[in-house]
């Protein structure tokens, strides 16, 4: 039996460490400067270690997609299921705030603009996660006010996307004037019910 297919435990606990490192080092430097020798110096690894689990840099990101859009899909359903009636807006915010600091969007945002076509798919498949958790978010939030959307909570899901992911890769706004914007911008949506 060989050392990969013995410690399959092992091998799937260094890759995790691996894609943590790589999301770490992508939130403090960005991808351009998140090289595999950045990557392996932020996880504590060797390059050779690096490279035995993800062949080239692009499937490493694929992967690092993938985690990134589970763990914002997930933060996010845990908050709105924790949510009632009109603290789900609050809860909606503070969800946000968190995931604006944590830098873990903007990462994935930028992840998706590479050309790679392994990158590519991975971000597609986030970017569905994202789509069906933000219309389940709608869904909850104007059923949880009593009201009834005009128009399909799957576009109105699709208009908080894009500007959830504006305020993300928008870096200078304030936490303020972001709160500000997040309120306008619900209020607006709250306005399209029936």
């Amino acid at each position: 039996m060989t050392a990969k297919s013995s410690s399959p435990r092992a091998g799937a606990a260094a890759r995790a460490r691996i894609v943590d490192a790589a999301v770490r080092c992508l939130v403090r430097v960005g991808v351009a400067e998140s090289s595999m020798a950045a990557i392996a110096a932020e996880g504590g690894v060797s390059k050779a270690l690096l490279h035995y689990h993800y062949a080239d840099r692009a499937r490493l990101m694929a992967e690092v997609v993938t985690e990134l859009g589970r763990r914002l899909v997930a933060r996010e359903r845990e908050a709105m299921d924790a949510a009632t009636g009109s603290a789900a807006v609050d809860a909606l915010w503070a969800w946000l705030e968190s995931e604006l600091a944590r830098g873990e969007l903007r990462a994935l945002l930028e992840l998706g603009m590479q050309p790679d076509e392994q990158i590519r798919v991975a971000t597609r498949a986030a970017t569905l996660a994202r789509e069906r958790s933000g219309t389940a978010t709608v869904e909850r939030l104007f059923e949880g006010l009593g009201l009834t959307p005009r128009m399909p909570a799957a576009l109105l899901a699709g208009a908080s996307m894009a500007f959830i992911d504006g305020l993300a890769v928008g870096g200078a706004v304030t936490e303020r004037d972001a709160r500000v914007s997040f309120d306008l911008f619900w209020l607006a949506l709250l306005g399209l019910a029936e």
